[in-house]
């Protein structure tokens, strides 16, 4: 048995009907149109993931200051709530 049951005397009829209702050349054009299909998605791909690579760092800065402004706002706020409470503020 071959791939899903399907045997290849199966296989050999599909690829026959199917060469016959498209014709070789438009099977040609259309495997040509997917392969560069496939190498336009693959570099569109490493482009993204050089691009993401150089984008994280500066991403990374923020992450990385927001976490001192919180923790320097929480100590601070850490510090004014063992001062004793002003009464003349309304």
């Amino acid at each position: 048995m071959g791939v899903g049951g399907i045997g290849i005397w199966q296989l050999l009829i599909i690829l026959l009907i199917v060469v016959l209702l498209f014709g070789t050349k438009r099977l040609k054009s259309i495997g040509s149109d997917l392969g560069n299909a496939v190498k336009g998605f693959r570099s569109a791909m490493t482009d993204a993931d050089k691009a993401g690579d150089d984008n994280q760092d500066p991403k990374r800065l923020d992450t990385a200051k927001s976490e001192q402004t919180t923790d320097a706002v929480g100590a601070s706020a850490d510090s004014a709530s063992t001062k004793p409470a002003d009464k003349t503020k309304v």
